[in-house]
């Protein structure tokens, strides 16, 4: 049935004959048609015209909760709704992207990704979504890099002092992580395997409850994020060994990297990714990745990238795809090279 003919029999609209017999559509069905053509831009236009959640799949407190409610406060400027912060942690990041996953489509329910959106695949085969095809790309927010923390009456005051401890006494000491898959996960892992130590993986639920047992020396050591534990660093609560990076951190100048600290070939990056339900209309994720963009030229998000040790990265949907596939490729070698999984 063509369009025409479709409203006809939809509206009850009539038509009359023209020259050699052709029906020519009323008034009342061209108006009809030119009403379906034009409603989803109008209704584009008013997006947003709610509340829009950003669900983030980790407990409050830590690196990734810290940006996302930095970012939702300054899109809300930008888009004039408010933009909030929903926490949804557990099963490596899983249960709050599986929310994200199987919301409608309209732009109101969002995920602030990290890097364990990039390894889940590789690592959990009872993953109930297909990271490749559930989720919409919006923009690449920030680059990061995990710091190596110790709490303040730790012996350790090197990772030289850490590994030559660890090696004579296998199996001894702990690291905490904010779940299994997490780049807290990963970059011990990492350095378990490259160092050639043996220290045993303790799962939280997210950074908080991580930080709170290094504090108390439940645990000898962290891989976290700048944003996550610099207050304490700043306080002396938390004794930074190095940074993750391949580079020095311009943040931690007189800090070393990994590899310069005695594990050759070690680099494990951070990232924060915004994405939305897969199925999200064009128009409502270009407005999204605007918002982004202002809201990361803003002078509260460079005084926190300059503070936080971050790296913040305007750029399209499609940068944000490139870069993930990256991470999801080196990060699976990985995983198959360490026999590493959580299921």
């Amino acid at each position: 049935m063509k369009i025409s003919n479709r409203i006809f029999a939809l509206t009850g609209a009539v038509s009359t004959k023209g020259k050699l017999g052709a029906r020519v559509p009323t008034l009342a069905a061209i108006m009809a048609v030119a009403s379906i053509t034009a409603a989803p831009s109008a209704a584009l236009s008013e997006y947003p015209e709610k509340v829009i959640e950003i669900v983030v799949p980790f407990a409050p407190g830590g690196g990734t909760d810290t940006i996302a409610r930095v970012l939702a406060e300054e899109m809300t400027k930008g888009l004039g709704q408010s933009v909030i912060v929903d926490n949804r942690p557990g099963a490596s990041t899983m249960i709050g992207s599986k929310i994200v996953a199987e919301a409608d489509p309209d732009g109101y329910t969002l995920l602030m990704a990290s890097f364990a959106h990039a390894v889940n695949p590789s690592l959990n085969p009872n993953i109930q979504y297909d990271t490749a095809t559930a989720f919409a790309p919006i923009a690449l927010v920030a680059k990061s890099y995990n710091i190596l923390v110790v709490n303040q009456d730790s012996p350790f005051k090197t990772v030289e002092e850490l590994i030559t401890y660890a090696k004579e006494h296998p199996g001894e000491l702990n690291y905490g992580s904010f779940g299994n898959g997490t780049s807290a996960h990963l970059s011990a892992e990492l350095f378990n395997h490259l160092a050639g130590t043996d220290i045993t993986h303790v799962s939280y639920k997210g950074a908080a409850p991580a930080l709170t047992d290094l504090l108390g020396g439940q645990i000898q050591m962290v891989f976290t994020s700048v944003a996550s534990v610099a207050g304490q660093i700043s306080s002396g609560a938390l004794r930074p060994l190095a940074v993750t990076s391949a580079e020095r951190s311009a943040a931690f100048p007189d800090l070393p990297t990994i590899a310069e600290a005695g594990v050759p070939g070690y680099v494990s990056d951070a990232w924060y990714g915004l994405y939305a339900p897969a199925g999200t209309p064009q128009e409502v994720i270009g407005v999204l990745n605007a918002s982004v963009q202002k809201a990361i030229g803003s002078e509260a998000l460079k005084k926190f990238e300059k503070s936080e040790g971050l790296i913040f990265e305007p750029g399209t949907p499609e940068d944000l795809a490139a870069f993930v596939k990256i991470q999801e490729d080196r990060w699976s070698e990985v995983a198959k090279a360490q026999g590493l999984s959580v299921e």
